[in-house]
Parts: structure tokens; C-alpha cells; sequence
């Protein structure tokens, strides 16, 4: 059995019980080293082989798990933060699937989530936005047009953009054709990690701030007036709303 587990936006304690448990059984761990942090292993029972996949292609990663369940073993692929979002486990699970070997998902915290956490900010308000959109700009991946980042911000919905703080530029051009208006943007390096960092600002300011502060790789940028605005509250605790475990006060 193969195990493709989210491994959390950082903080080690932020996998999920499930996750931590299958880990500190499995008898082979491939974890993506330049993400995950390596303090995992320490869970692990004694005698665990681990292999970085930092290094290694999808055909080696393939190759390990074939030579390794084929001997009986349980492998683990410990992802960073929740798999199913830019973890790249689909090619991984084809190539599994032609090989009959079974593998399951356990998912993890993603670090939109944890960025979130972080601003201490909720991404759906009332009278504000009850949509958030995850997303990235093109690069060396491309974007379909149209899901081109201009398009989705027009939405005026809440953003969590991913793997495109090096490109803050570019993405403060396409959000202000977008949104056509300034609005907030937190931007948060390594969260949940010791040495995470938040920067909060604008269409107008936040590309000059995080070149100061020489932020370049492993940052989510948040996008929407979730960040700072005025909203209604929730029916779902107020005293005049009725539902199925309460009724409304008279």
C-alpha cells in the first residue's frame, strides 16, 4: 500500500492524527525535502528508509515504490500541506493504478488556510464574499485564459493565490484590471514555520514592500476586502434565526 499524505503547511504538529499515525508505521517514507519539514522523520519508527524526492523524478519515485511495496512494505509520500493541491499526486496515482498497486489520500492543512490563520482573518463574510478562489499565475505551468488571474479577480471574490510571489508584479498588474479598485492583500512567508512573516498592504504599496523585505519563494498571497471591511453577521447564531437545533427567541 502506498499513502499519499498532507504533511501540513509547516508546523509538524499541523498534520493531521491520521496522517501522523500511518507515518509512524509505514516501513519506506519519500517526503518532498525542499518543503517538508525533515522533523517528520522523528515520528517514525526505528529502522524507516527515507529518500528526499527533491532530487529524484517521477520515474524514480515510481521506481522506489514499486521495488518497495513489492517486498511488502508500506510507503508513505508525505507531501507538503494538503496533496490534492499542486502536489502533483495525480501522475503519480496513474502510474500506480498501471502498476495495480493500491494506494490511498489522507489530506493535510493548506497553507492558504494557514495563511489565513495567520492574519487571523476569515476568507468568507457575509455581504462581502461567500467565494474563495485558489489559484497561481502563469509560469513555467501554464493557465488556461480563462482562469487568467484578471478574469477571476473581475469575481470580486476572496483569493488565495499560490506559487507566484516571485512574480508580485505581474500579479498586482493583473489583480488591478481585475478588481478595478485598490484592495487588501496580506502577503505570508513560510506559515506556521519559526520564522514566518506577514506582510499586510494594498494593490498600491505590497510589491515594493515585499521586495523590501527580499521575500521571493514559499509565500501565499491573500487577495479581497475579507482582509478589511465591513460585514454582516452570521444568521447562524443570531437570536431571531430559526433552525433545526433552535428556535428563534420571541
Amino acid at each position: 500500500m502506498v499513502y499519499f499524505i498532507g504533511a501540513g503547511p509547516g508546523d509538524v504538529d499541523l498534520i493531521t492524527v491520521k496522517g501522523r499515525k500511518i507515518l509512524s508505521e509505514t516501513d519506506v517514507v519519500i517526503y518532498a525535502g525542499s518543503l517538508v519539514a525533515k522533523e517528520h522523520l522523528d515520528f517514525c519508527k526505528e529502522g524507516v528508509i527515507a529518500h528526499n524526492s527533491a532530487s529524484m523524478t517521477l520515474e524514480q519515485v515510481i521506481e522506489v515504490m514499486k521495488e518497495e511495496v513489492g517486498k511488502g512494505k508500506t510507503v508513505v509520500r508525505l507531501h507538503t500541506g494538503d496533496p490534492s493541491m499542486y502536489g502533483a499526486i495525480k501522475e503519480q496515482m496513474d502510474e500506480l493504478d498501471k502498476l495495480n498497486i493500491e494506494y490511498k489520500v489522507v489530506p493535510g492543512v493548506s497553507s492558504c488556510f494557514a495563511a489565513a490563520a495567520a492574519i487571523n482573518k476569515e476568507f468568507t463574510l457575509p455581504d462581502v464574499t461567500q467565494t474563495l478562489i485558489l489559484t497561481r499565475v502563469e509560469g513555467r505551468t501554464p493557465v488556461p485564459e480563462r482562469e487568467s488571474l484578471e478574469k477571476l479577480a473581475s469575481i470580486g471574490a476572496s483569493m488565495a493565490i499560490f506559487l507566484s510571489i516571485s512574480m508580485i508584479d505581474k500579479v498586482v498588474e493583473k489583480l488591478r484590471r481585475g478588481y478595478g479598485k485598490n484592495v487588501p492583500i496580506a502577503v505570508v512567508e513560510r506559515a506556521t514555520w519559526e520564522d514566518e512573516r506577514v506582510i499586510i498592504g494594498t494593490l498600491d504599496d505590497i510589491a515594493e514592500k515585499v521586495k523590501e523585505a527580499n521575500i521571493t519563494k514559499c509565500a501565499q498571497i491573500l487577495v479581497g476586502d475579507f482582509i478589511s471591511s465591513d460585514y454582516s453577521k452570521s444568521l447562524l447564531y443570531d437570536k431571531s434565526f430559526t433552525h433545526m437545533y433552535r428556535e428563534a427567541e420571541k
